[in-house]
């Protein structure tokens, strides 16, 4: 019987594993803004934005719309606020191909409060760690409302559900530096790396008492020049806080998401270096 070569297994393995016109790449989602989707207009610059920052082909990417709803369960629970329709403007692309470390690229000249970092410690509080975030906007927008939507993507991308009170955690954390930085003035990297600061204190000390956290953040306040009030030290205290009592369930959800956030350019576990090394196995058996 003549023995087969590894170029026409390989070709008749790789015809067997990849679909007829090749399925969307799960790894990549877009989650729009309602107001940004019902507009062709807005979703052109959004999707402009995104192709020329990702350098992707957006017809292969799943897209998911974030309602004004959705929004509305995180935030009348954590400031009272309520959007409609018309007002969900952010849009996040959410690429887990580029999975080494998280990053988060936001349009500057259209998210005017929430910046990269502090999507990035928000992000880390639920549990994530890797993938490539970009965040923009059709018009100018404070960018809160797209951290529903980032952790939507991861979501859809993994099958896994992120926990309700982590969401509730880290939504909460967006939403007190976005408050903060608008009736402070404060600079927001600078309020940025003051929670992550005291976060990764809290965090490596295992602080969970209210007054231990002021305590902190206050060493933090006065060692590094910060002017912020007493009111928005008790509200920082009060969202890391939550951080901290929330743990057990970012823990839980970072086992079930570790085999796909985590090991950098994951693709479900199928590699081409394997199924060579398989193929020449076989052809070089008897």
């Amino acid at each position: 019987m003549k023995r087969i070569t590894i170029p026409i297994l390989a070709l008749i393995l790789l015809g067997m594993l990849i679909p007829t016109g090749f399925a969307t790449d799960s790894n990549l989602v877009i989650t729009y803004g309602e107001s940004t989707y019902a507009n062709n207009g807005y979703k052109s610059v959004v999707d402009a934005f995104f192709v020329n920052q990702a350098n992707v082909d957006l017809k292969n990417v799943d897209s998911k719309v974030i309602t004004a709803d959705q929004v509305n369960q995180v935030s009348s629970g954590i400031t009272g606020k309520s959007y409609s329709s018309d007002q969900i403007f952010s849009s996040a692309f959410l690429d887990l191909n580029d999975n080494d470390n998280l990053e988060v690229s936001v349009d500057k000249s259209k998210i005017t409060t929430i910046t990269g970092n502090m999507y990035i410690s928000a992000l880390k509080s639920a549990g994530i760690t890797s993938g490539h975030v970009y965040v923009t906007s059709p018009m100018e927008a404070t960018g809160e409302s797209a951290l529903a939507g980032i952790m939507n993507a991861y979501e859809e991308a993994t099958d896994v559900k992120i926990p309700e009170t982590v969401k509730e955690a880290a939504n909460d954390e967006i939403y007190t530096q976005a408050e903060i930085v608008e009736n402070s003035g404060i600079d927001a990297e600078k309020l940025s790396k003051l929670v992550d600061d005291v976060k990764q204190e809290v965090s490596g000390d295992n602080v969970t008492d209210h007054n231990t956290i002021v305590n902190i953040i206050n060493n933090y306040v006065h060692n590094n020049n910060i002017n912020i009030t007493n009111s928005d030290i008790e509200n920082l205290a009060d969202t890391i806080e939550q951080v901290q009592n929330v743990q057990g369930d970012v823990n839980y959800y970072k086992d079930q998401v570790s085999g796909l956030l985590n090991d950098g350019n994951s693709t479900g576990g199928f590699s081409l270096d394997a199924l060579f090394d398989w193929i020449k196995s076989l052809t070089n058996g008897s």
